[in-house]
């Protein structure tokens, strides 16, 4: 991408931040396992810089097995042990122990729930991206009260280190909400993408379900 277009001011010059900038924020994400991954790395971010954890980011996928949920779930005290130990990653046995619980809790909603953890998430968005019009970033809440809402249903379910601010973090990132200023060339870019397919096979296979 060339380096005369306009971006949002928060990736700075460094690469791999405008890599993520250019490529995945603000893109609808509908894949469950992938929801998975973003919200667990979003609660290892709490304390930190996001781009701490980008820079760790294939750290953290080689560690956790691709963030596949069904090996995650049966994680014991090896496994923190080891994780613990990996200094490639943020070393935190709270957040370990987090998502640990979230893939069980993850499993636990794709097998039960109808649409699965994608519209456990998506719901919350009547499953259409919400586009904003922001001139400056000054302007972008830290939380909205669908934040809020997503991150009390969460912990109802038994999910850590999801409060409102990190929730509405991970709801940009999925494209929930559609956060670049207006200036940014991705503002149209992912306002495109915006469609509400997916969620809407999700919504007919709840209602053959009942």
């Amino acid at each position: 991408m060339s380096d005369e277009v306009t971006r949002c001011p928060w990736p700075s010059v460094d690469p791999l931040y405008v890599s993520y900038h250019d490529k995945e924020w603000g893109v609808p994400e509908f894949d469950a396992r992938a929801l998975y991954e973003k919200l667990v790395l979003d609660g290892f971010q709490a304390g930190l810089a996001w781009i701490t954890i980008l820079r760790k980011r294939e750290n953290f996928r080689q560690a956790f097995e691709g963030f596949d949920p069904a090996k995650i779930a049966r994680y014991g005290k090896r496994d923190v042990a080891r994780l613990m130990a990996n200094a490639g990653i943020v070393r935190s046995q709270a957040k370990i122990n987090a998502a640990i619980k979230g893939a069980q809790l993850w499993l636990d909603i794709q097998e039960k729930e109808p649409g699965g953890f994608p519209y456990l998430i998506w719901k919350h968005v009547d499953g259409r991206p919400r586009v904003n019009h922001w001139h400056a970033g000054s302007k972008i809440p830290a939380e909205t009260p669908m934040s809020v809402k997503l991150a009390k249903e969460l912990k109802q379910r038994g999910f850590n280190f999801c409060g409102p601010v990190i929730i509405y973090a991970f709801a940009q990132a999925i494209g929930m909400v559609n956060d670049h200023l207006v200036t940014c060339f991705r503002h149209s870019a992912c306002e495109k993408l915006a469609a509400a397919g997916p969620l809407k096979m999700l919504e007919e296979k709840r209602a053959r379900a009942r």
